[in-house]
């Protein structure tokens, strides 16, 4: 991944954690805690896709792993976060626009149920049975209920700052950085029809500059122009 990409990722995740263990892991709610990584991973993998999102959630969960009170085997949260963010990211919309938010929260229901269902089977084979005895049925409907409330605060937030990132006129491909200001701009067109009938006189007395000059050093050193 490129330099912003990781910068932003791991910003945002020690962001995330920091709020996770000492304030929502405080609050005492029945069942769950809201996973405010899983949403950040989430928010991470639907602009940067399937492998970024993977590589995303296995850092996060490494970090959750090693980060205290830590009460598991280091991996075994990093495993499930880097499955979720790899499954995650394959529901990256093809145009880089989200069209509805049904889209999104069914995303995030699916990754509450997969990462509950995946952390216990995981627990299962290395003999925690914590998630047994608490009732595994109430854990996954709590954490989805949990984190579809918390969902519209952090992830469209989340793929807001991964897609400013992306414009960033420092990174490696400008062919990346010009599709991320495409698609940026979209959520900008229609704004009104004042600022596009502006925008398109100044891109035609751009294009007539550019082929008047085009023409004169064509002529300059003696290239035949169609």
């Amino acid at each position: 991944m490129r330099f912003n990409r990781m910068l932003l990722s791991t910003v945002l995740v020690v962001v995330a954690l920091v709020l996770q263990v000492c304030v929502l892991a405080r609050l005492q709610l029945p069942g769950a805690v809201p996973d405010l990584m899983l949403l950040t991973v989430l928010g991470l993998a639907l602009v940067y896709g399937h492998v970024g999102g993977a590589f995303v959630g296995f850092g996060a969960g490494l970090l959750a792993d090693l980060a205290p009170p830590a009460d598991h085997a280091a991996g075994r949260y990093a495993l499930v976060l880097c499955v979720i963010g790899y499954l995650a990211g394959l529901a990256k919309p093809e145009s880089g626009q989200l069209r509805s938010a049904a889209g999104p929260m069914l995303v995030v229901v699916g990754a509450a149920v997969g990462t509950t269902l995946l952390y216990a089977g995981v627990g299962a084979l290395v003999g925690d049975t914590a998630a047994r005895d608490v009732g595994l049925g109430s854990l996954i409907f709590t954490a989805a209920l949990y984190d579809l409330l918390l969902a519209p605060f952090v992830v469209p937030g989340v793929m807001a700052l991964a897609r400013r990132a992306e414009n960033d006129p420092l990174g490696e491909s400008s062919g990346g950085s010009a599709k991320a200001a495409d698609v940026s701009s979209g959520w900008l067109s229609g704004g009104g029809t004042g600022l596009s009938i502006g925008g398109g006189q100044r891109g035609g007395l751009r294009m007539k500059s550019v082929k008047a000059r085009a023409s004169r050093a064509g002529r300059i050193k003696g290239v035949k122009r169609l």
